[in-house]
């Protein structure tokens, strides 16, 4: 079982920057993936940005360059730092976890709020 407990999010004019931060609540180490998803009234909920236990990252196209996910293992954590926010970023921002075990067990945190105003 893995809690993951999101924060960092708000209010921020175009070009701006937010950090998001998901701490979970056992060793990333034991963690496959962790990523970060968005939705966005009227639009598909899409992957963002994800990270694997041994480090490899992946990023939609629309956030690549401006957007980076990392781990901070010591303290069970995975931020996204976002710059050039642009208002089509606007989003309820979910981290997500992939543990396998016999199968892949996923994990969703409650969500937070982006708004960037133009």
């Amino acid at each position: 079982q893995v809690q993951l407990v999101e924060s960092g999010g708000g209010l921020v004019e175009a070009g701006g920057s937010l950090r998001l931060s998901c701490a979970a609540s056992r060793s990333i180490f034991s963690i496959n993936t962790m990523a970060w998803y968005r939705k966005a009234p009227g639009r598909q909920r899409e992957l963002v940005a994800s990270i694997t236990s041994g480090g490899s990252t992946n990023y939609a196209d629309s956030v690549k360059g401006r957007f980076t996910i990392s781990n901070d293992n010591a303290k069970n954590t995975v931020h996204l730092q976002m710059n050039s926010l642009k208002p089509d970023d606007t989003a309820v921002y979910y981290c997500y976890a992939a543990v396998r075990q016999t199968v892949y067990v996923e994990y969703w945190g409650q969500g937070t709020q982006v708004t960037v105003s133009s």
